[in-house]
């Protein structure tokens, strides 16, 4: 025999036995107490066997009743779960989420954040602001910015974060960045001293930003040209016309002519990404958290 019963049938019947009367049961659930009695004659019908009995202290489960309501409240908490899981998906997260980030989160990191939540989240529109880790703190401060990807760590400021909550994303390391034709291209991990001697493309911009260029911690790097834009700092280590140091958040967005080599070196600490904001994050703030991690980690 299948027992193959609509679901307001089982909760007719929990209904009967949590309440112990009919009566009640049918206030409870909003029939009459005749439109009760025909659904649990139709749960007994399909089930074959008698499910309620008269007592001395109103209707009463047989054992059959008992065993077959402890199995409804099982798949009835579980229909219940589903459908509030499907609500859930239906219903769409919308709203304007502030988040800043410095240039080289800008190189791949946010705009595959951002194209991941207009897939699953279509709803949320993200303005980006893209400046200096110290800009982007006073924004935050200032409630500019909901979301902020800051820059911390060796050769940058010690960053005032009071009252800033900040959790540190996956980043990876600190990468030299060379043309396919250089010596070095073909290595895949070199040393600092095999550094010695190279012309270096170093970045220049506002003060806190953090900079790329000559390797941290080789004495006197020769640098050639100072560029302010990343676009053109590749163009010429593209061209031959020297090497720079690039993170590991702009390797994925190098143009052709570039790559990317790994440098052994004890004395450099690295830098971190952090993602930071205050207060409590809205509805649609918490998925663009969630994006961003899953996309760091990545």
């Amino acid at each position: 025999m299948s027992l193959d019963v609509h679901p307001q049938l089982l909760r007719a019947l929990r209904a009967v036995l949590e309440t112990g009367s009919l009566t009640a049961a049918s206030e409870r659930l909003g029939f009459t107490q005749s439109a009760l009695s025909k659904q649990i004659a139709s749960l007994e019908s399909a089930a074959g066997v008698r499910l309620l009995r008269r007592g001395p202290r109103g209707v009463e489960p047989t054992e059959a009743g008992h065993r077959l309501a402890a199995r409804a409240a099982a798949v009835l908490d579980q229909l219940d779960a589903a459908q509030r899981e499907l609500a859930d998906l239906a219903a769409p997260v919308g709203g304007r989420v502030a988040l800043g980030g410095f240039p080289t989160t800008a190189m791949r990191l946010v705009p595959r954040t951002i194209a991941r939540l207009r897939a699953d989240h279509p709803s949320i529109r993200i303005d980006f602001l893209e400046s200096s880790t110290n800009v982007q703190i006073r924004r935050l401060r200032a409630g500019r910015l909901d979301l902020a990807l800051l820059s911390s760590g060796e050769g940058l400021p010690d960053w005032d974060l009071t009252g800033i909550e900040a959790e540190r994303l996956p980043s990876g390391p600190l990468l030299l960045a060379v043309g396919k034709q250089h010596r070095l291209a073909r290595t895949g991990r070199v040393a600092v001293a095999d550094l010695a001697g190279e012309e270096w493309i170093a970045g220049r911009g506002a003060r806190g930003e953090p900079q790329f260029g000559a390797w941290p911690t080789l004495p006197s790097p020769r640098v050639t040209a100072e560029l302010a834009d990343w676009s053109t700092r590749l163009g010429f280590v593209a061209a031959g016309l020297g090497v720079t140091t690039v993170p590991s958040l702009a390797a994925g967005a190098l143009p052709d002519g570039v790559v990317c080599v790994e440098v052994d070196d004890p004395q450099w600490t690295g830098r971190q990404l952090l993602l930071a904001r205050v207060g409590t994050l809205t509805g649609p703030a918490r998925a663009v958290r969630s994006a961003l991690i899953r996309e760091a980690t990545a």
